[in-house]
């Protein structure tokens, strides 16, 4: 099972996070940009969780593809 990447800090709501993005997670894939993350001494307001840093997924080489 694959972790939701979400795109969009949960805090600020406007940083995007691609999936190749730096960002931070709880357990429960809440998502927040880095400045956020700190800001909330990397804890996740949602569920008191700690943040980590969220693994990034390679993004394709379209021209790999062709």
């Amino acid at each position: 099972m694959a972790l939701d990447m979400r795109t969009l800090c949960e805090r600020c709501e406007i940083t995007t996070l691609p999936v190749d993005a730096a960002a931070r997670i709880c357990t429960y894939e809440c998502t927040f940009c880095v400045p956020c993350g700190e800001a909330m001494d990397d804890i996740c307001p949602n569920c008191g969780g700690e943040l980590v840093p969220r693994p990034r997924r390679a993004v394709p080489n379209e021209e790999a593809a062709h």
